[in-house]
């Protein structure tokens, strides 16, 4: 029996885990990624039909002499060679390195987000290097999430990494009173991770326990920094956003609506959750991107109907949103919130005005869906066809390929 779907599901449960030790051990991002994928290379050979008592040790011990192995031959960093060789034991915890409390806390995946989150490192950088590391996401997905290019932010991985190389910038565990100055990084890798899971389509279940992840991960980021509002907001965000799981697709994994969901499916636990930390973090003031956010998401969760979301109140704090974190999606969001408290021409209006995200599949099915509203059903299948050609989820394919056919029977304008 083949050992090598025990050793995907150990390196896909432990990943993080073992390389925040890896990346504690030997200060270097690059070495102890390449150390960790020998150590898996040589499990593969030496395994043999049965896996090792503790798979996360013998994958640890084997990176870390491939990583010696590998200081050795180069005949550089002969600090870094001390460094490792003097680790008596196999690292399997960050826990054992101080008396702060994300240390206390004991989680390995929070610990090397804050770890990378390094001030020194540009913010997109950070974010980037992070969802890599923590969450597995390749440069691909990365750069998917970002809108840009593949070798863009490949390129701004292998930059990042190698100036903390070449840099020694430290990847150590942040104490206290320096964890604030990494939040910002912290909270946007956290809200991109919850992100990549939620656009999942339905049949992907392990992009889909990223959501759970992220929820988890926030909540800790919170119980660590409770007096800082952005924290909670995102912890308010990420629970509306995922109250509405069980309603988003139908049997068929088709996408269903916000106005068409089923309202009586929603999390309306989560919802009551989330709006008790949302006051929090109201009380304490500052709102920021994710506290407004999560207030948006509060007047959708609570309307009795989509007939009764209080259009307006959401476009007003997308406006309030664009002045604190202006970017092309909160523009697209503010213009869509706009045509639903106004008019569908002033929301045209605004999303034809917004430049930058020309590969955003969803800025063209917006103006898609606002021109079919207005009867220009030849511009609205062309702005459907564009954006069926971008979309990337099956089910987001699925959902523009009907409105093009819905649009086959109606008269051209």
């Amino acid at each position: 029996m083949s050992v090598e779907p025990v050793l995907q599901q150990v390196y896909r449960e432990n990943r993080a885990r073992m390389l925040a030790a890896l990346i504690h051990v030997l200060g270097d991002f690059e070495l102890a990624e390449d150390a960790l994928q020998d150590a898996c290379a040589l499990a593969l050979r030496k395994w043999g039909d049965t896996a090792p008592n503790d798979p996360v040790a013998w994958l640890l011990t084997a990176a870390r002499n491939s990583a010696i192995d590998r200081l050795r031959r180069a005949r550089i960093g002969r600090e870094k060679l001390a460094q490792a060789g003097e680790q008596s034991r196999v690292v399997t915890t960050m826990t054992d390195m101080g008396d702060d409390s994300l240390l206390r806390i004991g989680d390995e995946r929070l610990s090397l987000i804050f770890a990378c989150c390094h001030p020194a490192l540009a913010e997109d950088a950070r974010v980037a290097l992070t969802l890599q590391a923590v969450a597995g996401l390749t440069a691909r997905q990365i750069a998917r999430m970002f809108l840009i290019g593949e070798s863009t932010l490949a390129q701004r991985l292998v930059r990042a990494k190698r100036k903390i190389r070449d840099a020694g910038i430290s990847l150590e565990v942040p104490a206290d009173h320096q964890l604030s100055e990494r939040l910002s990084g912290v909270l946007a890798v956290v809200y991109l991770i919850f992100t990549k899971g939620y656009t999942a389509v339905p049949e992907q279940v392990e992009q889909s326990e990223l959501c759970e992840e992220a929820i988890r991960l926030a909540k800790l980021v919170a119980t660590l920094m409770p007096d800082e509002p952005e924290a909670l907001g995102l912890v308010a965000l990420l629970l509306l956003q995922h109250s509405r799981r069980a309603a988003r697709y139908d049997p068929a994994g088709d996408v269903v609506l916000p106005e068409n969901q089923d309202r009586a499916r929603w999390d309306r636990a989560g919802i009551t959750e989330a709006v008790g930390v949302l006051d929090r973090a109201l009380r304490l003031g500052r709102p920021g991107p994710y506290t407004v956010q999560a207030t948006i998401a509060a007047l959708h969760a609570q309307a009795a109907s989509a007939d009764q979301t209080d259009w307006p109140g959401i476009a007003g704090l997308y406006a309030q949103l664009l002045a604190v974190d202006p970017s092309p999606v909160v523009a697209l969001n503010h213009a869509a919130a706009t045509a639903m408290a106004t008019t569908p021409e002033e929301g045209l209006a605004l999303i034809d005005g917004i430049d930058g995200i020309d590969r955003y599949h969803l800025l063209h099915a917006a103006r898609a869906d606002l021109l079919r509203r207005l009867g220009r059903t030849t511009e609205a299948a062309a702005a459907y066809r564009r954006a069926h050609e971008l979309a990337g989820n099956p089910a987001d394919r699925r959902f523009l390929a009907r409105r093009l056919l819905e649009l086959d029977n109606r008269e051209p304008r």
